[in-house]
């Protein structure tokens, strides 16, 4: 294989530029012809139905259930909870009229569609559903006996995104939205818990992601919130991305749309509810973490393909042969299943291509194990095994039987691999500061990491630090908000809770 890298630019020189690039090489999505929408490709969507199914899987252990709710918003439903629609207000789109006419230039004779039939109420795209689904809790919610509500939607939303950049931020985007009814503020503070400690084993366990589990504090929640917890990921760039987020809404959407019900006491209360969400954000932070510069590199559990095979065949009358044997492997792999129960995916790559074609091909869309199989492996019942995480190639010759006793083991060993790297770069980039002229010159470079400070400023000098550097307060780390205490890098007054600054997506 060519020693040349497969993405121009490299991380090193342009990393946005890079990042739009291994998106291209592997084939996974593309810009459409709606602006700052998105066409997730096969690969890429691939990426994301084992990303839901997963995830699912662990929503419904946690006692919750799917359900679907409208992607038109009544403006007036958004209006009754005035804090969170104006925290979307700029991003939303509205939906006016319900019919197109066919009508003629008078000037051109060229026909043309216009709008007609304004409707009596405008309509917003869902740019998420509170507000629609607590109209829905407001009918099922009588009595403390229907608590609690444990649902969750898998939808599309529309923020009206500015400046999009494929996975990351599209003006369309796929997610989840949990959203729950509870009966006391305790009980839903748990659900709130609960549910972000899900994300982090998730992006952990699944995505090879190591996250700093924290709170956002008041600048930072999402609208109408009391308490936004966060788990945030550090890119190969040093920026952040807010990979998931959980959220205890207390009673203020309850309140305003009458999710009320006759407690245990016989009086009327409001319950507490929380919401809670990941997005196919995941996926540009997947690809932000662990690419590298011959293109996209996929941790086992979510890869569309774990395990590809491709015949080698030099003579036409061997071709066959090889074949047949590539097909026999591929069904013993499949019978063989992960440590977490799932079945291997094997791909045998037939396509009337070049050797070195096929290759670059799956290099370049991350598959984690590429196994090559030859008229000579056959005799000596050996395979050629090459791992992506240890680059594009290196490779192993391991006698087939030996390979499929281990083939699990080393997928685990793939993954492992990728969070060690991940954890140690996102370690060696997290520094201390304890004074303020420490914090104003780290921001003066390129690229510089996260910072941890001391921390007991008031939202206002919070705002002000931020936009002066183009930083955030990326969360409050939860294991972090018991330590001795020590100045704050900007009061001075001891204070025994930290935060983590840094730039972000």
């Amino acid at each position: 294989m060519s020693d040349k890298t497969a993405i121009t630019p490299t991380r090193a020189q342009d990393f946005p530029e890079w990042y739009q690039q291994v998106i291209k090489a592997a084939d996974m999505a593309e810009n459409s012809e709606t602006r700052g929408c998105m066409v997730i490709k096969p690969w890429g969507y691939g990426i994301w139905e084992l990303i839901q199914q997963q995830l699912d899987r662990k929503f419904k252990a946690t006692g919750h259930q799917n359900a679907y709710f409208p992607l038109l918003i009544p403006l007036s439903y958004l209006e009754k909870e005035a804090e969170h629609a104006e925290g979307f207000a700029t991003e939303c789109a509205v939906v006016t009229h319900h019919r197109l006419e066919l009508v003629k230039d008078p000037v051109t004779g060229k026909s043309k569609m216009i709008p007609t039939g304004e409707l009596a109420e405008p309509y917003v795209i869902r740019p998420t559903s509170e507000t629609i689904i607590g109209a829905a809790f407001s009918r099922w919610v009588q009595s403390y006996r229907d608590l609690p509500l444990l649902i969750n939607q898998w939808a599309n939303v529309m923020r009206w995104e500015m400046r999009p950049r494929l996975f990351l931020r599209t003006a369309e985007f796929l997610w989840q939205e949990g959203h729950t009814a509870h009966e006391t503020q305790d009980e839903a503070i748990t659900e709130t818990r609960l549910m972000h400690g899900v994300y982090e084993e998730f992006l952990k366990n699944h995505l090879a992601i190591p996250v700093i589990p924290g709170e956002k504090t008041e600048n930072e929640r999402f609208p109408g919130a009391e308490m936004t917890l966060t788990v945030e990921s550090m890119v190969q760039d040093r920026k952040a991305i807010q990979a998931g987020t959980s959220h205890y809404l207390g009673q203020n959407f309850s309140e305003a749309q009458d999710i009320s019900f006759t407690g245990r006491d016989g009086s009327k209360q409001f319950v507490h509810t929380t919401s809670w969400g990941v997005s196919t954000r995941l996926i540009g932070t997947l690809i932000m973490a662990h690419a590298d510069d011959d293109g996209l590199v996929l941790p086992p559990r979510v890869a569309t393909q774990q395990i590809v095979i491709i015949p080698v065949t030099p003579k036409e009358d061997t071709r066959q042969a090889v074949l047949d044997a590539c097909q026999a492997l591929a069904e013993t792999l499949r019978r063989e299943k992960n440590y977490h129960g799932d079945p291997l995916r094997v791909h045998v790559d037939t396509r009337d291509l070049q050797g070195g074609v096929k290759k670059w091909d799956w290099v370049k869309k991350g598959v984690p194990i590429r196994i090559e199989i030859g008229p000579r492996d056959i005799e000596t019942r050996k395979v050629c095994v090459q791992r992506r995480d240890k680059g594009s190639n290196e490779k192993e010759f391991m006698e087939k039987e030996e390979f499929l006793q281990q083939a699990v083991d080393i997928l685990q060993e793939i993954h492992n691999s990728l969070l060690e790297r991940a954890t140690a770069f996102r370690d060696a980039n997290i520094i201390p500061c304890a004074s303020l002229e420490t914090f104003h010159a780290h921001w003066a470079q390129d690229n510089p990491g996260w910072l941890i400070t001391p921390w007991s400023g008031t939202p206002g000098q919070e705002d002000e630090l931020s936009k002066q550097h183009k930083i955030t307060i990326r969360c409050l780390p939860l294991d972090k908000q018991a330590e001795p205490a020590e100045p704050c890098i900007l009061t001075g007054a001891p204070t025994p809770s930290r935060a983590i600054w840094g730039r972000s997506y």
